[in-house]
């Protein structure tokens, strides 16, 4: 879809997202929830993920300005591995699939399992529910290619990395920061991935003339919404935040097996 073909109500949508782009960043992970399938239905699926890489990394720049030194360094270089290998599974997957829709629902079907059987191991905590905490090796291997996947196929690595973070004991500066450098990282990391899923596919691009501009008209209402985000985290107590991100992370899961 070209930009001046925006109907003012898709218009008031798009802000809508892009100030809950910010506000998820900064504020409340997952409350971004609505962001991907409102932006597919404006844009289309593929599409869609190219126009929101943007966005979600100027997003990225005030939460790591503001909680980059809450992060928890160990945590991350545990994954980065993994994330790398499922980011190239899902690169691959892209290219594979290419416009087709009903294929990269059904991986969005995979990926919203996949959170939910992480959220009732969290939950659970049994015996076996301690090898998918972040401190075992195969939870973080589980972990890492799961994100990596996800966020290359539908920008979709959010729950994954909330359960992560939150099964691993983080407080909410250290899961912010943590948060924050984590998708600044690995979301430049796919600019030149996509760059070259659109110099592949030209005629189904991830990146254009046009989405650019979208995505610097939509640029203000972002820094709203992540102005608004940093103000509420340290109003929030340890015990809402923690109860709010699985409820957003299941919720997130439900919607991507749901559609």
């Amino acid at each position: 879809m070209l930009i001046p073909s925006l109907t003012p109500l898709e218009w008031a949508l798009a802000l809508a997202s892009a100030a809950l782009v910010g506000f998820s960043k900064t504020g409340v992970p997952g409350t971004g929830i609505l962001v991907v399938p409102l932006m597919a239905a404006l844009f289309g699926g593929r599409e869609s993920v190219g126009i929101l890489l943007p966005m979600l990394i100027f997003a990225d720049c005030f939460a790591v300005a503001w909680y980059r030194r809450h992060a928890r360094w160990d945590r991350l270089w545990a994954l980065i591995p993994w994330v790398l290998a499922g980011m190239a599974l899902g690169a691959g997957t892209l290219q594979m699939l290419g416009p087709a829709e009903g294929s990269r629902d059904r991986l969005s079907v995979l990926i919203g399992v996949l959170v939910l059987v992480m959220l009732a191991l969290s939950l659970a905590r049994g015996r076996w529910g301690e090898r998918l905490v972040p401190h075992s090796r195969a939870g973080s291997a589980l972990t890492g290619v799961a994100a990596g996947f996800a966020t290359a196929v539908s920008n979709a690595a959010g729950p994954v990395m909330s359960l992560y973070f939150l099964s691993a004991g983080l407080n909410k500066s250290e899961f912010m920061g943590s948060f924050a450098w984590y998708f600044f990282i690995f979301n430049l990391i796919k600019v030149p991935i996509f760059a070259a899923l659109t110099a592949a596919d030209p005629q189904h691009p991830m990146f254009s003339a046009s989405s650019l501009t979208f995505n610097l008209l939509v640029a203000p209402m972002i820094a709203v919404g992540a102005v608004a985000g940093r103000w509420l985290l340290p109003r929030i107590p340890q015990k809402v935040f923690d109860d709010a991100v699985l409820v957003l992370a299941a919720a997130a899961a439900l919607r991507l097996i749901l559609g």
